[in-house]
């Protein structure tokens, strides 16, 4: 398992798009654009680095933290769905259900960290993958995944100005549906048989 010559840039490259579909940083933009003018700012560093850890954690004791917690999967990928369903209802009815959290770090854990970036379907995918893959291209496919994550963190203000008002308002509302659609996906998938 931990044999570095096993090794390989064929796996690393799958790895590395998989988790770049399941956390689609792209498809986030307009949530994460919507959630920097509510904050004032996203720090970047703070964000991958909190989602890199819980990426780690899930990685090396997931299905143990989770147990100890008297937790499944299931659980915990409800709970992440609730979360994304009510950020899609603000972004598609524009209008806000919570406080916003001024508090940049803690902004940069919920809800970016968790669960747009790490949430419950990038922790279980990392999981599910430790039975196929050699755990080496997995951390690597991590690591080049963060990257990303941190570059399109960065990016964000030059972005917001390439999108527009217009533009970013129309695809806020588009991305809003799709966020919904995704949270009842994992709601129902993870509810159990008959629904």
């Amino acid at each position: 398992m931990w044999d570095i010559n096993n090794i390989s840039g064929t796996d690393i490259f799958t790895l590395s798009m998989t988790l770049f579909a399941v956390i689609d940083m792209l498809g986030s933009i307009p949530v994460l654009i919507s959630l920097k003018r509510e904050m004032g700012d996203i720090h970047a560093f703070h964000a991958t680095m909190v989602s890199g850890l819980l990426m780690l954690l899930f990685f090396f004791v997931g299905d143990k933290v989770l147990t100890i917690m008297g937790l499944d999967i299931s659980s915990f990928a409800i709970a992440g769905s609730i979360v994304i369903f009510i950020i899609g209802l603000e972004m598609v009815l524009d209008r806000k259900f919570f406080r916003s959290d001024k508090n940049v770090k803690a902004g940069s854990f919920v809800p970016i960290a968790f669960p747009l970036i790490a949430g419950s379907g990038t922790l279980t995918t990392i999981m599910s993958l430790k039975a196929t893959y050699d755990s080496f291209n997995i951390l690597i496919a991590i690591g080049v995944n963060l990257i990303f994550v941190f570059v399109i963190l960065k990016s964000l203000n030059f972005l917001e100005r390439l999108l527009g008002v217009n533009g970013l308002s129309v695809i806020r509302k588009f991305f809003g549906v799709v966020l919904l659609a995704i949270a009842i996906k994992i709601f129902k998938e993870n509810l159990g048989p008959g629904i």
